[in-house]
């Protein structure tokens, strides 16, 4: 067993174990983007920085990839942290405005707006669906190309893959094709719709299921004004 310091306590990981495994293990919740469980770490989103070591030398990591390591001083809520995921679900928004994961992120983060130019590029090149097809559909038909500004997930040679069985697990887990409630034809970059969870829709439609209907329906998103009182 590996010992260190999580958030100011001292915890056992087991042998192996990420920094991401380890704080899940523990209850503390780190967000991921680029993770899956039945996938090998990538490392590629960075929503999963921590902080690790003593001040005033510490570095941000990203807990999928880093080992737990006897000793380690590590620190997943710092200010540094959260400023570097902003940043990094930011920069997500400008390349996919429409992705409704990095939208709920954005709500869940409290990121209100976006410093960077939207270029609705539709891919974050989080790498998901290129292991997906490699590791859990053993197709490989798709890959990396390009390196830089031109990186870009496609085919060999831009053509139609033989290796590619039409089997869509490379749609099911890309965060970009999860459309978001307002459609592609969305009034603003950022939606915000779900920056507050408070239930209010039992004050106003008298249940709590709001998952089940579009959004706003339910009251937390678009509140029902009064008689006489202008919606906000």
């Amino acid at each position: 067993m590996i010992t260190l310091m999580l958030n100011g306590l001292e915890v056992k990981a087991e042998e192996g174990w990420t920094l991401l495994e380890t704080a899940r293990f523990y209850g503390l919740e780190i967000p991921t983007l680029c993770y899956n469980e039945g996938l090998s770490p990538f490392g590629g989103c960075r929503l999963c920085l921590v902080e690790v070591g003593e001040e005033p030398r510490t570095k941000l990591v990203s807990s999928c990839t880093y080992p737990a390591e006897e000793g380690l001083i590590v620190r997943t809520d710092t200010k540094r942290v959260i400023d570097a995921r902003r940043m990094m679900i930011e920069l997500m928004l400008s390349v996919a405005p429409y992705s409704k994961k990095i939208q709920d992120l954005a709500s869940k983060f409290g990121v209100t707006g976006m410093r960077f130019k939207v270029r609705n590029e539709e891919c974050i090149l989080c790498g998901l669906c290129v292991r997906m097809c490699a590791e859990q559909m053993d197709g490989r038909a798709i890959g990396f190309q390009n390196r830089g500004h031109n990186k870009k997930i496609s085919t060999p040679f831009n053509l139609r893959s033989e290796e590619c069985r039409l089997c869509g697990g490379c749609m099911y887990i890309c965060p970009a094709c999860q459309l978001r409630c307002q459609g592609p034809q969305a009034d603003t970059d950022v939606c915000n719709a779900c920056l507050t969870m408070d239930p209010t829709c039992l004050d106003v439609y008298n249940e709590l299921q709001c998952w089940m209907y579009d959004a706003g329906r339910c009251g937390t998103c678009v509140r029902e004004a009064p008689a006489g009182e202008k919606k906000k």
